[in-house]
């Protein structure tokens, strides 16, 4: 009985250690070494390493540095500020228009970056301050700050995206397309949730006074606003362009970001040794957290693949499938990838659960790239679901001192809300998922 659930009881240590806190690598490691040499014995080490090579020399996963250098370089690059005020004043006229800017500048630096953590804390810095100096309702600008700055998890370049596409096998182009509009959905979303807000409570989002735009000629802000979104649409086409038009491969595009970036910091004359050795120092940290985490997921995964966890996870959602159909099963994962984002962080969540779940749900016919913009969509709201919300930490360490925790908290719920509105949306409405890639790769 034992050594025939004994993924099962794997999986349930795995879980167990990772909620009494212990490194996520080491946990999955150490579980794979346990477990490992209890069903296969000592020949398991024959296996391992010929899996963790494999890992370290997936030519795909080479994106993952790049992108983090352009996200990170992009933080320092100083351009933010320049299109957070510009983008103020253009939405400054309407109540909420500044949490607005927020949202649209989120999205902009979400495309030009990639990076969550760099958009969260560059955002809280510059947005959080001058939101609360406007009359702010504290709640209202940091979860519009800690929403905004997750949009990079979806809107590409995502680095989920990239780590998910190789996972299940879905080219990174298709789900780079597939993720715009669904993209567009969330903003719009984000931005209905402030007009409502701003037109049932005008004292928590007020307009910018009249006397402050009264000297802003519309040839003056024509000016300011083509200077300020020059820089994230050059990325974008460099990035993106680059790879929808059949010219660049993922890794390739994100090394040309990683370039450009790079370039803008030298216009905007911010580059300097000492920052290029910074930008190159963390992305040195973050790729090497990824990277460690992924080789404790490999050994993982072949260890629980290796003992037939795969068919005990699809035998048991055959049986739901059977009884109440597909869909009944697709809400269950969808569920179960919302509820562990409480505990998890989206890494831990893409390479352990993934690999499991992504080939089942694609046996029962669910279109694989949909099904992965489906996980990238729910996994956004990892970032910003308390007790472990990495968007809230960062968030929480940037802003002032009269910020406190639960403001951050309470602030995110109805994004929160919103994001999973807009979870429905894409389940309900697939084509805006597989419609632009249709069209743009036929």
């Amino acid at each position: 009985m034992f050594m025939e659930y004994l993924p099962g009881w794997m999986f349930l240590a795995l879980t167990i250690l990772l909620m009494v806190g212990f490194p996520v690598t080491f946990t999955l490691m150490g579980t794979a070494l346990a477990f490992g040499l209890i069903g296969f014995g000592w020949d398991f080490f024959n296996l391992l390493p010929l899996r963790i090579w494999g890992v370290m020399t997936n030519v795909t996963r080479l994106a993952v540095p790049r992108f983090v250098f352009l996200g990170v370089m992009q933080e320092r690059s100083g351009l933010a500020q320049e299109l957070l005020d510009t983008m103020g004043l253009a939405f400054g006229r309407l109540r909420g228009g500044l949490a607005i800017s927020v949202v649209v500048v989120g999205a902009l630096l979400g495309a030009s970056t990639g990076i969550v953590g760099a958009t969260v804390v560059t955002m809280g810095l510059l947005a959080v301050p001058t939101m609360l100096k406007r009359g702010y309702q504290k709640e209202l600008a940091t979860g519009t700050v800690s929403a905004s700055g997750t949009l990079g998890q979806i809107i590409p370049p995502s680095i989920v995206l990239v780590l998910i596409g190789d996972i299940v096998g879905v080219p990174v182009g298709d789900l780079f397309m597939g993720a715009v509009l669904p993209g567009f959905v969330l903003v719009g979303l984000y931005v209905l949730y402030i007009l409502i807000v701003s037109f049932l409570k005008p004292d928590w989002a007020p307009p910018i006074p009249k006397e402050e735009l009264a000297e802003l000629t519309p040839k003056i802000l024509m000016k300011k606003f083509s200077r300020a979104l020059f820089p994230p649409l050059f990325l974008m086409v460099a990035v993106l362009g680059s790879i929808f038009a059949g010219v660049a491969s993922p890794t390739e595009a994100a090394g040309v970001g990683a370039v450009g970036a790079t370039l803008l910091t030298i216009a905007n004359k911010k580059f300097s040794m000492k920052i290029l050795q910074e930008v190159m120092h963390s992305t040195m940290q973050l790729t090497c957290m990824v990277f460690i985490i992924l080789v404790g997921a490999a050994s993982f995964g072949l260890v629980f693949r290796g003992m037939g966890g795969d068919e005990l996870v699809r035998h048991f959602l055959g049986g739901i499938s059977h009884q109440y159909g597909q869909w009944t099963v697709l809400a269950i994962v969808m569920g179960i990838i919302f509820i562990i984002g409480f505990f998890l962080d989206f890494i831990e969540i893409t390479f352990i659960h993934v690999p499991v779940l992504a080939p089942i749900m694609i046996e029962f016919g669910f279109d694989p790239a949909w099904f992965c913009i489906l996980i990238a969509v729910n996994l956004q709201t990892s970032f910003m679901t308390p007790p472990f919300g990495f968007s809230l930490f960062y968030l929480k360490a940037v802003t002032p001192p009269e910020i406190r925790t639960g403001d951050i908290y309470r602030g995110i719920i109805p994004f929160v809300f919103f994001q999973l509105i807009g979870l429905l949306i894409v389940v309900f409405f697939p084509e805006l998922v597989t419609w632009l890639p249709s069209v743009v790769f036929k």
